[in-house]
């Protein structure tokens, strides 16, 4: 019987060169990873493509779905895979073109990856071509911009069929570019962030700033809404929180009012900073866009961005607000983010920010408080949770003796 199975197409991964395999593992690790659960068979490397084949010998779209979500995948075509003979792969085009829906026009496109097979590909244009005129009189054979294509692949010693792909969200897999520490809130740019540089490759873990005690726990459980919401991408293992409501008082009643947001920002960089140091990871990622609101003016991102001497980065810094809610909406956090919550964003805020920061005045407010000392006690108090999520993040050992975890934040036990 013709199994039918996911095919998977990757663009970036191929102009890879010598390092090549390193990439096509880490992707074949991460799509089973993603598709835990899914009674999946296998997940093999097949010349230039991943096959995945399930138990059941037949793939679905909501498998498909699952896939074209995984950083790497390109294309997944849900393809039949037959053997050689010829009225096998030939009752396999003519299935796959009757699934493509409504069409007027086709074509073949038949490759080889080996010679070894006694077809051309000429002979297999003509061979699969004839049979799907027979099958399809009233349908027009078109050979540029046709309404379906019929792909014939001859790959060691099997015959992949397809007619239709699920495009992917492309990039590098999960695991292949390092660590890096995100400064996630429940909004709708963080999260985005996120996503973006996952999806070049970078394991991410995100440290969110919660309002507690002065707020709600509403945002914490949002940010583990979001987190789920990104299990598919496979890009985070462990995400922190930092109860900063309190030390956002104290902020408040010592800096100028024009300057709290400036400053808070400066003590959230320091202490997502020291965590990143903590895990290895290599650069901070925030979710400015710049002069989207009044601490994102080149100024203020300068008078912040000192404090820190690790690269901090900005993948929306282009962006508008609609460029990144459309993101959020393809990603799956649109909903969740859409939804109101008291945070750390909300407490405290001055009637009048400071939208061009004169870096001597930002000095004089940081040096009227201890900031050195809140650093140290916002780290030490840091409480976190863990996911199986991502098969490439490993927590530091370091962590483990004494931090909270995060069971929820308003239940700990431990």
């Amino acid at each position: 019987m013709t199994q039918r199975v996911c095919l998977v197409h990757y663009h970036e991964i191929g102009l890879k060169g010598k390092n090549r395999a390193t990439f096509e593992n880490q992707l074949v690790k991460n799509l089973h990873r993603a598709l835990r659960g899914q009674s999946v068979d296998s997940v093999k490397r097949v010349s230039g493509h991943i096959l995945v084949s399930f138990a059941s010998g037949q793939a679905t779209d909501e498998q498909a779905r699952i896939i074209s979500q995984v950083p790497g995948v390109a294309r997944v075509s849900l393809a039949y895979l037959c053997g050689l003979n010829q009225g096998e792969y030939c009752a396999a085009a003519v299935r796959a073109l009757g699934e493509a829906g409504e069409f007027e026009t086709f074509k073949v496109h038949a490759r080889r990856s080996a010679t070894t097979y006694e077809l051309h590909t000429l002979d297999l244009h003509r061979l699969v071509g004839g049979v799907l005129c027979e099958a399809f009189p009233d349908k027009r054979v078109k050979m540029h911009d046709p309404d379906v294509t019929v792909m014939v692949l001859v790959v060691q010693g099997s015959v992949y069929v397809y007619a239709a792909s699920r495009i992917g969200v492309g990039g590098l897999p999960v695991g292949t570019a390092g660590k890096v520490v995100t400064l996630l809130s429940s909004g709708f740019d963080s999260p985005v962030a996120t996503w973006m540089v996952g999806r070049r490759g970078a394991v991410c873990v995100p440290v969110h700033f919660s309002g507690r005690p002065m707020t709600s726990d509403s945002s914490e459980w949002l940010c583990q809404d979001i987190v789920d919401a990104l299990a598919p991408a496979g890009l985070i293992g462990r995400l922190y929180v930092v109860p900063f409501g309190e030390k956002q008082r104290e902020i408040s009643l010592a800096v100028p009012q024009s300057l709290r947001i400036i400053t808070y920002r400066r003590v959230m960089l320091s202490v997502a900073e020291h965590i990143a140091e903590l895990e290895g990871a290599k650069a901070l990622v925030t979710g400015e866009s710049l002069g989207q609101v009044a601490s994102q003016t080149l100024d203020n991102i300068a008078a912040v961005n000192e404090v820190v001497s690790m690269p901090v980065l900005r993948p929306l810094i282009g962006s508008d607000k609609m460029e990144i809610m459309r993101r959020a909406e393809q990603i799956g956090t649109h909903d969740i983010s859409s939804q109101a919550a008291e945070d750390c964003c909300t407490l405290f805020m001055p009637r009048r920010p400071e939208t061009h920061a004169r870096i001597d005045a930002v000095h004089e407010a940081w040096d009227a408080f201890d900031h050195d000392a809140m650093i140290e006690e916002l780290v030490s108090t840091v409480e976190y949770r863990d996911w199986d999520y991502c098969p490439s993040y490993k927590p530091p050992k370091s962590l483990a003796a004494w931090h909270r975890e995060l069971l929820p934040a308003h239940d700990l036990t431990s």
